[in-house]
């Protein structure tokens, strides 16, 4: 396996992303989850260097300044969010694979700053309405917010034909297997 390879991973919410993600790092043992930084408080039982690096507006300014980030963006106004060159490296120097698992606009900026050795996969619903039934299934949208959701999923998959791989999440079981051939595959080239 050579080193210095990045899996990333990115779909519409209620594609099944998170998912298929833990299914993928479960299965092999040589991809690390990549860490993202961000500007937001810590969720409770969140921890600092586990589920994010969480730092204050300035320090993230300051990190961009320094050109730290393999990506970065601004989600909302002043909520930062991306992914720390370091962390890609720690991961490599452990002889691992980072998985970067990232929305759709990160996912293409890491794209474009590693080409040669990372590999894209777009995942998506079977449907519009599929993705839908999903989100209403979770029970944590309000109508509003599940609109909205609707409408970035929409925006999200004029995006899919940028990616290297375009997987369809019709039936999870399917999808699990068909991610991990296509990432074992990767992985060996």
């Amino acid at each position: 396996m050579s080193t210095n390879k990045i899996i990333i991973i990115t779909a519409p919410s209620g594609s099944g992303k998170t998912t298929l993600v833990k299914q993928l790092l479960k299965a092999l043992p040589e991809l690390s989850f990549s860490v993202s930084a961000c500007t937001r408080q810590p969720r409770e039982g969140e921890v600092h260097g586990k589920d994010y690096y969480f730092f204050d507006e300035q320090k993230f300014k300051e990190l961009i300044a320094k050109d730290a980030f393999a990506e970065w963006e601004m989600v909302y106004e002043g909520k930062y969010y991306g992914t720390l060159k370091i962390e890609l490296e720690r991961i490599w120097e452990e002889t691992n694979t980072p998985l970067v698992d990232i929305d759709v606009k990160g996912a293409l900026a890491i794209k474009k700053t590693y080409p040669n050795n990372s590999l894209s996969i777009f995942i998506q619903a079977p449907s519009i309405e599929e993705l839908r039934s999903r989100l209403i299934n979770r029970g944590t949208e309000t109508e509003k917010s599940l609109e909205e959701r609707i409408a970035k999923a929409n925006d999200e998959l004029g995006f899919a034909h940028q990616f290297d791989t375009i997987l369809v999440n019709d039936d999870l079981a399917t999808a699990t297997q068909k991610l991990l051939h296509i990432v074992k595959e990767y992985l060996q080239s």
